[in-house]
């Protein structure tokens, strides 16, 4: 018989807010995909109670002791791939551009639906992205997204969504088995095509070109 514990997505909640904390927990648990393993009150506790790993970490951004972005860059330095989606009130373009460099996998505000936020939770479970349309509406204005000189590749997608995962040329050559002087090139020929220098503004362009 199949233990049906093992097919829900463990989520583990982040929040120095208890009662906001409580309350995304209690949305999530009308979900039957959705079993939330551990709360945390800031990064700090995060990061003991992180011998559970969870499928998806949910993740405020301001909290004392250490904040969201310093868990991501603390866990990302370790090597933990884990997909993480940073929670906010504010709807700040600087916070959405510092999580994605950190190496968050999505950004979403606190006010979000439970069939939102259960959907943010199941993409980024499967490797997907996730981005705030107000926020991306601000990134906008500071974004060169005119349109792409050329289609990209089917590998230069595939590329670009590992790129959005945060993942290093060396970790991309690897899961997709090329050498990584080839995938130096092909990120090379995505930042060309999408008329940037910057790997996190090429993963902005291709989430507003609907690329990923």
């Amino acid at each position: 018989m199949t233990d049906i514990r093992n097919s829900l997505i463990k989520v583990a909640l982040v929040d120095d807010q208890d009662l906001v904390r409580q309350g995304i927990a209690g949305l999530l648990s009308l979900s039957d995909d959705i079993e939330v393993i551990w709360q945390a009150n800031n990064g700090e506790h995060a990061l003991e109670l992180l011998t559970e790993q969870p499928d998806v970490m949910l993740l405020d951004i301001r909290m004392p002791k250490m904040n969201g972005i310093e868990l991501v860059k603390k866990l990302r330095e370790q090597g933990n791939k884990l997909p993480i989606l940073m929670l906010t009130t504010f709807d700040d373009s600087e916070l959405f551009m510092q999580s994605l460099q950190a190496g968050a996998n999505g950004f979403l505000l606190k006010d979000v639906s439970l069939d939102k936020l259960v959907s943010a939770v199941q993409t980024l479970s499967k490797g997907g992205f996730v981005a705030e349309p107000v926020v991306m509406k601000q990134l906008n204005k500071g974004i060169d997204i005119s349109p792409l000189i050329d289609k990209l590749s089917t590998k230069e997608l595939q590329i670009l969504k590992l790129m959005a995962g945060g993942f290093s040329n060396k970790e991309i050559a690897e899961s997709i088995f090329l050498a990584p002087g080839t995938v130096k090139n092909h990120v090379s020929t995505i930042l060309s095509k999408l008329n940037t220098r910057d790997r996190t503004r090429a993963v902005l362009i291709a989430l507003n070109q609907g690329l990923i």
